[in-house]
């Protein structure tokens, strides 16, 4: 892994964890400080972070983006287009034995999962379940949607009722999309992404305040 690679990944991997939080600040010195690099790797790894949403600049510097809602509207919208696309493709395939895989990802999580594993195989289903389709479009479009929700997601993963909420309907989808359903399983993918987006849009708003008391900016739509 290249020098430029190893920032891109470290950074990436605070940003998602709120290890920065969103609106933080960022300088390049800061970073080549932190994780012992040099200057163009880490304007390298901003460009590359800038691209995926989760940075953007500041005048000479960067800071970390914020939350944005109207961001997670459109991105629902988006979402809901192209995972309702996929499960329509992989349903119409003969061989759907791919869907073990996702299964598996389901059961994978228990009682002792931590909240880190939750978030991590909520966001696996989504783009493994695109990547069932075999269309690289669909399967990029998800995973860069997933990348860009994921801060929002992990504060959501707090509430044990809708990740149980949202763990049946995976369970209901895989079933659908096992037994070659294309109209059920779009339905379902359709109403979990309408009511995962009502979820932690609510959420959000109502905790706003208590969000930007621990230096998180978030922006209201």
């Amino acid at each position: 892994m290249s020098q430029m690679q190893q920032v891109e990944t470290q950074l990436r991997d605070m940003i998602l964890g709120l290890d920065l939080g969103p609106g933080e600040r960022l300088t390049e010195r800061w970073i080549e400080a932190r994780f012992g690099a040099s200057r163009t790797p880490v304007r390298a790894a901003l460009l590359r972070l800038e691209t995926e949403g989760l940075v953007r600049r500041d005048g000479r510097n960067w800071i970390v983006s914020p939350i944005d809602l109207a961001e997670l509207e459109q991105l629902s919208v988006y979402r809901q287009v192209i995972e309702v696309a996929a499960v329509r493709i992989t349903c119409a395939l003969a061989d759907r034995s791919g869907v073990d895989v996702v299964e598996a990802l389901l059961l994978s999580c228990d009682g002792e999962t931590s909240r880190e594993d939750w978030h991590r195989a909520g966001m696996d289903f989504h783009i493994e379940l695109a990547r069932l389709s075999g269309n690289d479009f669909l399967h990029r479009g998800v995973r860069d949607a997933m990348t860009r929700l994921a801060r929002a997601r992990w504060l959501e993963v707090r509430d044990e009722g809708a990740r149980d909420r949202a763990w049946a309907e995976h369970h209901a989808i895989v079933a659908a999309v096992r037994a070659g359903h294309a109209d059920e399983a779009a339905s379902l993918v359709a109403g979990h992404i309408q009511g995962s987006r009502s979820r932690l849009l609510s959420s959000l708003r109502e905790e706003r305040r208590g969000l930007r008391a621990r230096g998180f900016a978030v922006v209201a739509a």
